[in-house]
């Protein structure tokens, strides 16, 4: 695992980017900066044998590596399913596609996997039991979120289900202020100094757009799902499942 030094060097002055440079140290960059990303990639392959049905597709919107993706692999326990892992970065689909390459799963559970390089607001969700967006909504812009939990909401049959994670601001001031530091703690015990915080704060700024959880229920129940609810929160990291 290549380590992440991309910010001990950059000002920050730059918008970040899922560039060949980040890609090449995403692992890391992930493990550091994400309290409970770990438990999050675990839970997607528990809820993939809970939920994926024989001859239905799952969707890992924003795939990134494949973590979510070949998590999902190892979960589904139903046959003649496919999984389509999409990215927009050409380095990101790259790199997943070797990491693909390498799984170990068993080969009676090598599932199909279609990586495909799209921005996710053009894929068309069909015959969906399973769609991830792992760390993936908060990059798409504010004014698309709806229309893409619609569209998303569509694709999946009843009784599927979607796995949101996101970075969140709470609605309390005084509470997202210990939040944030809280945060920049788990960075900094994680090897990063404060000046690669800030510099990826400033890298981040109006790329990354978080909300708050309640926006984000408000959103799914309008976009068509019967049910949602945070199963993971650390510090303002959370995952929410919702069932169609």
């Amino acid at each position: 695992m290549s380590e992440d030094t991309i910010y001990k060097a950059a000002s920050g002055a730059e918008p970040f980017r899922f560039d060949d440079k980040v890609a090449r140290v995403f692992p890391d960059m992930l493990r550091r900066s994400i309290p409970g990303y770990a438990a999050s990639i675990e839970a997607i392959g528990s809820l993939a044998a809970r939920y994926v049905r024989a001859g239905t597709n799952c969707y890992d919107l924003g795939c990134s590596l494949g973590a979510a993706t070949i998590a999902m692999r190892q979960g589904i326990l139903e046959p003649g399913c496919r999984i389509v892992a999409v990215d927009s970065s050409e380095a990101m689909i790259e790199r997943c596609k070797r990491v693909v390459a390498r799984d170990t799963t068993p080969p009676d559970q090598m599932t199909d996997i279609d990586i495909v390089l799209d921005d996710i607001r053009e894929i068309e969700i069909v015959n969906a039991s399973m769609v991830v967006l792992n760390y993936t909504l908060q990059f798409v812009d504010l004014a698309d979120r709806d229309a893409l939990l619609r569209d998303i909401c569509k694709g999946i049959n009843e009784g599927g289900i979607l796995v949101l994670s996101e970075k969140v601001v709470d609605e309390n001031p005084d509470m997202e202020k210990l939040l944030v530091d809280l945060h920049h703690e788990h960075k900094r015990r994680n090897n990063y100094s404060a000046l690669e915080v800030s510099r990826k704060r400033a890298a981040l700024e109006n790329v990354l757009v978080p909300e708050t959880v309640a926006l984000h229920r408000k959103r799914l129940k309008a976009a068509g799902f019967s049910h949602s609810a945070v199963w993971l929160r650390y510090f303002n990291f959370v995952s929410i499942i919702a069932l169609r």
